[in-house]
């Protein structure tokens, strides 16, 4: 079965440098063991990797081990949705590239939200 979007949708990639996505094949798709629901895909700030990081969940350094190069600002990734969901509702959401964010992530956020955060392009 084909993964779709919040608009039901093909999911687009969301990034391969880093290689994003649970099963680290550049997409926020479902897969087995995901707990975490790794669907949502941002254009990750400084804002939010404070805050991911003042949550423990530490973005940015790297961790070799998990093949995680770490994270800087600009950098694609697929969030867990309630931590998306968290930053949000503390008012340091990062924006999200819709058509990357997996039609999942709609159980946890509202459409509107994530709109509200649409990833623009310069």
């Amino acid at each position: 079965m084909k993964a779709l979007n919040i608009f039901d949708g093909p999911l687009e990639a969301c990034g391969t440098d880093p290689l994003t996505g649970f099963m680290r094949d550049g997409h926020c798709r479902l897969g087995p063991g995901d707990t975490g629901v790794h669907t949502v895909c941002a254009v990750v700030t400084e804002e939010f990797l404070t805050f991911s990081q003042r949550r423990g969940n530490d973005l940015s350094t790297p961790r070799p081990e998990y093949h995680f190069p770490g994270l800087k600002p600009g950098d694609r990734w697929c969030l867990c949705a309630m931590r998306w969901k968290e930053a949000f509702d503390a008012g340091c959401a990062p924006p999200v590239v819709l058509e990357a964010t997996h039609l999942s992530t709609l159980e946890f956020i509202d459409r509107e939200d994530l709109a509200a955060h649409a990833f623009q392009e310069d």
